[in-house]
């Protein structure tokens, strides 16, 4: 479960399209952690993430300053929906 307290890591060079874009994968993620999410739903809201964090060094920067606060695995909730057909439900633990 998401925490209430939970900052949406983003940048403040971003457009406001693009903070809607990046705060939709991490609710995805947190989805992957609490009811369940498509995988291939996980993975639209992932690839628009990367049209906005295309750089590797950035998106494990963000990855680990969301992962920390919420207690949860970005990089793990990924690798596990391009494991799966994108109409599997995912469900973290």
């Amino acid at each position: 479960m998401m925490k209430d307290e939970i900052a949406i890591p983003f940048s403040t060079d971003w457009t406001e399209d693009e903070i809607v874009t990046v705060a939709n994968f991490f609710t995805q993620v947190d989805n992957a952690y609490n009811e369940g999410v498509k995988a291939g739903e996980l993975l639209r809201a992932y690839n628009q993430f990367k049209e906005v964090v295309p750089a590797k060094n950035e998106e494990k920067t963000y990855f680990r300053d969301y992962d920390q606060q919420a207690d949860q695995s970005c990089w793990r909730t990924v690798r596990l929906a391009k494991e799966k057909k994108p109409e599997e439900i995912i469900k973290q633990t």
